[in-house]
């Protein structure tokens, strides 16, 4: 345990902003599974509506500094080649 009154702060300001980070997270995680689960059900207009979610809360998330811009791309340039290839093969 911290005896200095700034370590002390930093550990109540980590643990805030490692919520904070968990929180955001789960939230892409979720929405890019179910992302993954509309494109097996072929279900292509919820995959575009998830789709649409994804690209939004993961700019947000690199925006925020929870993951980095580029990783956010990434994931959103997969995505969209995931559901152009499922949209080709309809």
């Amino acid at each position: 345990m911290a005896n200095i009154k700034s370590a002390k702060k930093r550990i109540s300001i980590i643990s805030k902003k490692t919520a904070r980070n968990r929180r955001v997270k789960g939230a892409y995680r979720a929405i890019i599974k179910n992302f993954y689960k509309a494109i097996e059900a072929d279900d292509l207009g919820t995959a575009k509506e998830k789709l649409a979610l994804a690209e939004k809360k993961l700019m947000q998330a690199a925006a925020k500094g929870v993951m980095h811009k580029k990783t956010a791309s990434r994931k959103v340039g997969r995505m969209t080649r995931t559901y152009n290839k499922a949209k080709a093969q309809a």
